[in-house]
């Protein structure tokens, strides 16, 4: 699922519950969507072990049936962990996830990878442009860390990022500011960190 965009990745889980036979509830207007919502838009290459679905059906089920009814349906590439009920009232999701951690092989190795990483932990500011404006990066990285990959040989990069609204960071600036290219890395999301 690597190369499904986010909306993509919506349409196959709206057409995941159509095909299950589970009433998806609707908005209400003249044009009703799925109410469905997904935390935190996974961005076009990157994969994912975490995300999490806000799902609003017409009916009450048990757990086990949702999740056999969903089961048998779910494309390849898509796996459900855990399904639990939420309060109706609950906050949206988006508004909930504070951080976000992301471990990024390296397909190559790369040179003089512990002096990049320092340059980015030693610094205090890392003022970079996106779209026409200037923002610091820094504080958005909240852990930098280089652990062991066995299977490459190479080290693995760990990065935990601020996911806040008004202020995200982005993996892939990390990697340009350490002068890496994003084509020749590989980022898998492991975790989003919620408001306790």
């Amino acid at each position: 699922m690597r190369f499904t965009g986010h909306l993509d990745l919506f349409r196959s889980w709206e057409r995941t519950f159509r095909r299950s036979g589970l009433p998806l509830a609707y908005s209400k207007g003249f044009h009703p969507q799925p109410r469905l919502n997904l935390a935190c838009a996974l961005p076009l290459g990157f994969t994912s072990e975490c995300e999490i679905l806000d799902v609003w059906l017409e009916y009450d089920y048990e757990l086990p049936q949702i999740n056999e009814a969903i089961s048998e349906v779910l494309p390849p590439g898509l796996e459900v962990k855990k399904i639990e009920l939420i309060d109706i009232l609950s906050p949206a999701l988006q508004t909930q996830v504070i951080s976000v951690v992301y471990v990024i092989t390296f397909l190559d190795e790369i040179p003089d990878l512990n002096d990049r990483l320092l340059g980015i932990q030693s610094a205090e500011h890392l003022f970079r442009q996106r779209r026409s404006k200037s923002y610091d990066l820094r504080p958005l990285i909240e852990q930098i860390t280089l652990v062991p990959n066995p299977e490459s040989g190479y080290q693995k990069l760990h990065i935990q990022l601020s996911a806040r609204e008004s202020a995200t960071g982005r993996p892939e600036e990390v990697l340009d500011q350490m002068n890496i290219k994003f084509e020749n890395t590989r980022v898998h999301r492991e975790m989003l960190i919620f408001k306790s």
